[in-house]
C-alpha cells in the first residue's frame, strides 16, 4: 500500500512541534526534576530546581519559551518505503519551512540563534534556519518525526573521544563530565553514543536523549545488555560527583543517563557525550497521509504547585546606588535579589567593546560601577516589556573580563554557571563580583524585567547591549571579591557529604 504524504502537512507538523516544545516540557522531564526537587538536601540546589520548575509551569501557561535559547532544530525523520510525496521542494526544503514558520510565529516569536559563515561574518539567519536533519528509510507506509531543539550552552558541552578497545567508558564519563562544568544547566540528561564511527557517535548520543526518563523502571527490572548496565553505573557514579543542580552542589546532577550502540571497527571505540539541559525539548509525531499530525496539549495538573520565596532577610540590592565597599560583604552561595538599572552584553558586543578599548576608541556606553547581564532576550509580544530573559554561558566571556574590568570599572557580572579560572582571577584582582541567575528559568527571569532599551550596538540583533530596569531579579554570589567560587566548593562538598553516606550505608 502506497501513502501519499502532502508537504503542507509536514510543513504545519514541524511548525506546530517546534512551538510546543517551546514552552511544554515532556511529562517525563517535569516529574523528574520535581522528584529530585523532593529528596534534594542541598539548600543552594533546591531553591535552583524550585525556580526551574515554576518556570516550567509559568510557560505551559504563558506559551512563551522555557529558554531564551530557543535552540538550533534537529529533526530525525524515519521514512517508510511505500511513502510517495505529493511536492514540489526537497524534503529539506519543505522541513526547513516549518522551521521558520516556527520561529517566525507572531504569537510566539522565538528567538533565531543560527548564523551562517560560522567561521567568517557569522550572519544571523534570521529565521533558525537550516535545521540539522537526519534521514531513515524503513519498511512502511507512514513517516515519524522526531523534532528537537537544542541549546548552544549544552551543545557546547558535548564530548568526543576514539578510545582504545580495552579503555573504559565509564571512566572516561566521569573523567569528562567535571569539566564540563555547569554551563549545560544540570540536572538533565547525559546522551551517550558507543561504537560506529567518529559522526555516528556523536549521532546516537543526541537521538538517545529523545526517549524519555526512565531510569528508576530500568533499576526495578535490572540491566538485558551492556548498554543498561552502563546506564545504570553511570547514573549512579556521575551522581556521586555532587554537581547538582546548576552546578551548586547536590545529589542530583542527572535526571537519567541514556547509551546507544552501533557496531565499529576492531581497532576503535569511538565514544560521544552530549548531554540535554533543564530546557529539555523534544516532540514526535506520525504521518499517515491523513493531514497534519498535531500535538496534544498536556494537562496542567500534571505540573507541581511549587512556591519559591526568599527569607526576609535576603539580601537586598539598589544596582543605581551600589558601591565597590558594598560588595566586598556578598558571600558565596548567598541569595541577592536586583533592582534597578544593569546593562546586557554578549559575546559579540564584549568583542566589540574590547576591540574598540584596544583602538582608543570611546565606548557607548559607561560601564564604571555598573552591573552587566550575560543575556540575548527573546523578542517580545503583546505588552511583554520583553520576552524571556535568562542568562547565558559566562565562561565565553572570561578572556574578555581582565579587559573589561581593568580599562571600564565594571562591577559585577551575572551570567550562567561557573567562571574560569582566568575570570576569578581578574574578579579578585579588580574587587569585583559575579552572580549567577538559575540557567532553565528564562521566564521567570523576564517577570522581574521592567522596562528594557537598546542602548549600544542595534545591530548586532538579540545580541545588542541592552539597558534593564529590574525589580527584584533572584541571584546568587557565585564568585565574590575574594575569587571564593560557589561552583568549586560547592560539588567539593557535596561529593564527599555522598561518599560518606554511602560508606556508611554499606
Amino acid at each position: 500500500m502506497t501513502t501519499v504524504i502532502r508537504q503542507d502537512d509536514l510543513i504545519e507538523s514541524v511548525a506546530d512541534a517546534l512551538q510546543f516544545i517551546s514552552y511544554y516540557h515532556p511529562k517525563d522531564f517535569i516529574q523528574g526534576v520535581h522528584e529530585a526537587y523532593q529528596k534534594e538536601e542541598s539548600q543552594a540546589a533546591k531553591d535552583a530546581m524550585a525556580q526551574i520548575l515554576i518556570n516550567s509551569r509559568m510557560c505551559a501557561q504563558g506559551k512563551r519559551p522555557i529558554c531564551q535559547d530557543t535552540g538550533i532544530v534537529t529533526v530525525f525523520v524515519t521514512i517508510g518505503m511505500n511513502v510517495t510525496w505529493d511536492a514540489d521542494r526537497p524534503l529539506d526544503d519543505i522541513i526547513n519551512e516549518g522551521v521558520r514558520r516556527a520561529y517566525t510565529h507572531e504569537d510566539n516569536v522565538l528567538r533565531a540563534s543560527v548564523l551562517a559563515d560560522p567561521d567568517g561574518k557569522r550572519a544571523n539567519t534570521k529565521d533558525n534556519t537550516p535545521a540539522i536533519i537526519h534521514y531513515k528509510m524503513v519498511p512502511g507506509d507512514t513517516v515519524e518525526v522526531h523534532v528537537a531543539a537544542k541549546g548552544g550552552g549544552s551543545e557546547a558541552k558535548s564530548k568526543f573521544a576514539m578510545l582504545n578497545p580495552s579503555d573504559s567508558v565509564v571512566d572516561w564519563v566521569l573523567e569528562q563530565v567535571p569539566k564540563m562544568g555547569a554551563g549545560w544547566c544540570p540536572p538533565g540528561m547525559l546522551g551517550i553514543g558507543i561504537g560506529g564511527t567518529a559522526e555516528k557517535a556523536m549521532e546516537l548520543a543526541k537521538e538517545s536523549l529523545l526517549d524519555p526518563i526512565d531510569i528508576h523502571d530500568l533499576k526495578e527490572r535490572g540491566a538485558n545488555n551492556r548498554s543498561e548496565e552502563l546506564r545504570l553505573e553511570l547514573f549512579e557514579k556521575v551522581n556521586e560527583l555532587g554537581i547538582g543542580a546548576q552546578g551548586l552542589g547536590g545529589l542530583t546532577t542527572v535526571l537519567d543517563v541514556k547509551v546507544k550502540d552501533y557496531p565499529t571497527h576492531a581497532a576503535n571505540k569511538p565514544v560521544a557525550i552530549i548531554p540535554n539541559c533543564a530546557a529539555t525539548r523534544h516532540a514526535h509525531f506520525t504521518l499517515d497521509g491523513s493531514g497534519p499530525s498535531l500535538q496534544t496539549p498536556p494537562n496542567l495538573d500534571d505540573w507541581p504547585e511549587i512556591t519559591w520565596e526568599v527569607g526576609d532577610d535576603v539580601r537586598r540590592v539598589n544596582l543605581d546606588t551600589v558601591t565597590a565597599e558594598d560588595v566586598k560583604d556578598w558571600q558565596p552561595g548567598e541569595t541577592v535579589l536586583l533592582s534597578g538599572k544593569m546593562l546586557t552584553g554578549r559575546d559579540a558586543a564584549h568583542k566589540k567593546m574590547v576591540d574598540m578599548i584596544q583602538k582608543g576608541e570611546e565606548l557607548p556606553v559607561d560601564l564604571k560601577g555598573r552591573f552587566i547581564y550575560y543575556v540575548g532576550p527573546v523578542n517580545p509580544v503583546r505588552d511583554e516589556v520583553v520576552g524571556p530573559a535568562g542568562p547565558t554561558t559566562s565562561t565565553r566571556m572570561d578572556k574578555f573580563t581582565h579587559t573589561m574590568l581593568e580599562q571600564t570599572g565594571l562591577l559585577g557580572m551575572i551570567g550562567k554557571a561557573e567562571r574560569g579560572q582566568v575570570a576569578i582571577d581578574a574578579i579578585r584582582q579588580f574587587g569585583a563580583v559575579y552572580l549567577m541567575a538559575v540557567g532553565g528559568s528564562a521566564y521567570l527571569v523576564s517577570k522581574a524585567i521592567k522596562d528594557a532599551k537598546v542602548v549600544a550596538f542595534e545591530e548586532l540583533g538579540m545580541e545588542a547591549i541592552y539597558e534593564f530596569e529590574v525589580e527584584d531579579m533572584p541571584v546568587s554570589v557565585a564568585v565574590d571579591t575574594d575569587g571564593k567560587s560557589v561552583h568549586q566548593v560547592g560539588p567539593a562538598e557535596w561529593h564527599a557529604k555522598i561518599i560518606d553516606a554511602k560508606a556508611v550505608n554499606e
